[in-house]
């Protein structure tokens, strides 16, 4: 049997992640796991939250919800944060569905 990934949980219908951002990105994109978190390039830079704000965008489009369904939970100012997605509609590759 293996380890649950430890970079994501279902919280209900609440998927809450653990992410790493690598802001001024040549482009926005999902670029894996490292560190138990997952790594997401923004291509925004990290000034007056521009990143963050770009970060919800783009998870908003990738997991098929508003961007008023992702929250931003933790790591406001930091490179590591934690985010929640309300009922994602689709699921990048490496998560599994709640159950």
């Amino acid at each position: 049997m293996t380890d649950a990934p430890r970079w994501y949980r279902w919280s209900g219908s609440q998927l809450i992640l653990n992410i790493r951002v690598v802001p001024r990105s040549k482009q926005d994109e999902i670029a894996g796991v490292h560190d138990d978190c997952l790594r997401v390039r923004v291509a925004a830079p990290p000034v007056d939250g521009r990143a963050n704000t770009r970060l919800v965008e783009f998870l908003a489009g990738e997991f098929g919800v508003a961007k008023g369904d992702v929250t931003l939970l933790a790591g406001h100012t930091g490179r590591r944060k934690r985010v929640s997605i309300a009922g994602p509609k689709r699921l990048p590759s490496g998560i599994q569905p709640a159950k």
